[in-house]
Formats: structure tokens, sequence, C-alpha cells
């Protein structure tokens, strides 16, 4: 109930909004997230590759997706409206969709604001991060949102230097995501609130996070191959792996220390499933005529019954951001979610949809989605 100036009691209805703040909004998966959003709130596609759209998730009391609002921080300057014309054109959204789902674009476009530091910033770690945490608790109270979700999905970054005390990029994002109360997903390899100087933050805000690093294409593939070759009791003698990426991807992980960061997370299905590295490398190709799309190899070389050496090769191909956008859709619901019921601290549960999942969850996909539903039945409970 609301009382008037009058001082009369009017009756008022409260429709719960979840804002998802994306850092690195007008990038390639960002852009995907928030027009297919639209698109099957209004009904004009299935939800496919959303698992929180699937039966087990229905009485979770999930985020209705026609009540979710979206934001973000980005340094890049190309609007939500031509970023998805462009995604439109190279195949990744399909014809006629930016168009459809314009206006809620250009609704998101205008609550993105400009994020840091920038080329020549004079702004030092601490403005920074009150300037970020200002951004999202004003995009709160002017859109009346019961909680923000912060979502990294901005570009590789490099792991910091040994010794190194400063907060990366990814690190101030997610300060202020801690400074302003905001539940917090990395969904890429950078540091985010893995930075040493946020652990005590992180421990005293109360606040959920998942992460790191979406798994999407070869690590999803390996996180069910891997245990298929311990389950049969296989050798794996080696494992090697080619990516071949365009976009914005292939241009940030052309750096091989963003490349090492990215690798460390696809290397550690294979490390935790099967006990140790086996010999073999990932490499990572820039191939800009690709754009969203990439393809990735594996070959494995493994050992049977005495001895018989045998081989195993792999080929995806896809869409990352198509791949992407449904996960970060549902990490911001499930996040959401446990925020509303109390659910604090780290959420291993949450490790299906990472490569690098936070500690206490399984390598082995099946597990890891074993433990996803046990997550919907809490939360179903939390009722």
């Amino acid at each position: 109930m609301t009382t008037q100036s009058d001082g009369t009691a009017a009756a008022a209805t409260h429709t719960a909004r979840t804002g998802v703040w994306f850092v690195g909004a007008r990038g390639s998966v960002a852009t995907t997230a928030v027009a297919g959003c639209a698109a099957l709130a209004a009904g004009l596609h299935a939800a496919h590759g959303m698992v929180t759209e699937s039966p087990p998730f229905e009485e979770s009391g999930l985020a209705p997706l026609s009540s979710l609002v979206f934001g973000g921080h980005d340094t890049v300057s190309c609007p939500l409206p031509k970023r998805a014309e462009e995604l439109e054109a190279g195949g990744v959204l399909p014809y006629g969709l930016a168009s459809a789902v314009r206006s809620e674009l250009a609704a998101a476009e205008r609550e993105v604001r400009t994020g840091g530091p920038l080329p020549g910033d004079t702004r030092g770690e601490a403005e920074l991060i009150d300037t970020f945490a200002a951004h999202l608790l004003d995009f709160a109270h002017r859109q009346c949102l019961d909680r923000v979700v912060v979502v990294n999905v901005a570009s590789t970054e490099p792991a910091p230097a040994a010794g190194d005390l400063s907060l990366p990029p990814s690190s101030l994002y997610a300060a202020a995501a801690l400074r302003a109360g905001c539940p917090y997903v990395n969904f890429t390899p950078s540091t985010g609130l893995h930075a040493a100087a946020l652990q005590d933050a992180v421990a005293a805000g109360g606040l959920p996070h998942a992460g790191r690093d979406g798994k999407t294409g070869q690590t999803l593939l390996r996180s069910v191959l891997a245990p298929m070759f311990v389950q049969r009791a296989l050798c794996v003698r080696a494992w090697s792996g080619t990516n071949l990426l365009g976009g914005g991807d292939g241009a940030a992980l052309a750096d091989p220390a963003a490349a090492a960061a990215k690798n460390a997370g696809k290397n550690r299905v294979l490390t935790d499933t099967l006990g140790a590295l086996p010999e073999g490398n990932v490499h990572i190709d820039d191939v800009p005529a690709l754009g969203d799309w990439k393809t990735a190899w594996d070959h494995i070389a493994f050992e049977g019954f005495l001895g018989s050496r045998m081989t195993l090769q792999t080929t995806w191909q896809g869409c990352d951001s198509a791949l992407a956008a449904p996960l970060v859709l549902d990490l911001a619901r499930l996040l959401a979610r446990a925020h509303e019921v109390g659910i604090s601290g780290p959420l291993p549960e949450l490790g299906f949809y990472f490569k690098d999942p936070d500690g206490g969850a399984p390598a082995a996909l099946a597990e890891q989605y074993e433990a996803l539903l046990g997550f919907a039945a809490r939360l179903r409970e939390a009722r």
C-alpha cells in the first residue's frame, strides 16, 4: 500500500523489475542478448539455448524476460541499434530482427555510460570505482529496479603481472558492483573479483557472484569428452587444439598475454578430469574475416587395450555471440533470484556455465548439470 498526499491509502501493484548491467554493453554478446531477450519476450523466436527456459526451472521464481532492463558500460561509441544491424548483416541475428526490436535496443543504448580507464585518463582507481558505482545506483533508482546484476562480457584482458597490485579494468567494474550492492557475473577470463585487493570486500559484501569465463564451444565439448576417457579407462596421451576467431575476441586474443589467460580455463577441465594436463597446446588465431564466427579443432591421442594407439578429432563451428547470449541471460536471472532469496558468496552450482568455475564445482558437464538442477530446486524451495 502507498499513502497519497491527502492521507488516504491507495493500492499500488509493484511489478518487479531486474536490471542487467553489461560491462562491454555495445559488444556482440551484449547486443545479441538485448535483442534476443526482446525477441523472446515478444514471442518472435523460440528460446533455444536458454537453459532457464526449460521445464526444470519453471517454478524457480526467475525474473520474466519481459521484466529485464538493460544498461551498461563501454568505451566504444557504436550504438546498440547500429551494432545490431551489423550483426544482422553478418548472419548473427536473423533477418529483420534489428528493426523489429529497435525500440528495445534504443532503450538499452540510453542506459549505456562511458567506462574506463580511457586513454590518457587521469582518474585514479578510487575515482573510477566511485563513478561506476554511481552509474549503477542511478540506473537502479531511475528505472525503479529491485536489483541490478552486473555481467562482465568485455574483451579479455591479460592477467596482471606477478607483484602488480593495481586493479585491472575488470576489477574496477567488479569493485563498483560490490560498492553498489550488485550481484556479479564474470563471463570472461579477466581478473574481476579475483583481485587480491578485493577479497575482504567480497567476503564482507554478502552478494552472490559467479564466474569465470563462459563455456560456449571447445571447452564445452572437452567437458563432455574428457570424462568419457576416464570412465572407459582409456589413457589420454595428448590433447591439442586450435581456435580460429574473428571479431573482437580474435583481436583481443591476438595478445599472447590475453590468450594465456583464456587458455588457462580451457586446460582446467582436462587437468581436473584427467588428473594431469596431457601433452599438447591450444593455439588461438585471429582471422578477422570470420567476424563473430569461430572454428575449433581438437586432436586427441589415446591408448586402449594392449597399448593400441588411437585418435579422436573434433570440429566445432559456431557463432560465439549466439552461443554466449542465452547463457548470459540465464546467469543474470539466476543471480538475481539468488540475491532475492538471500543466497550469498560464490556459486559453484553454476559451474555448468564456466570454463574456470568457482571452487567446489565438478569438471564434467553431466555432473555440473546435476548441480545446476539442484540449485534450481533450492530456488524453488525458497519461494
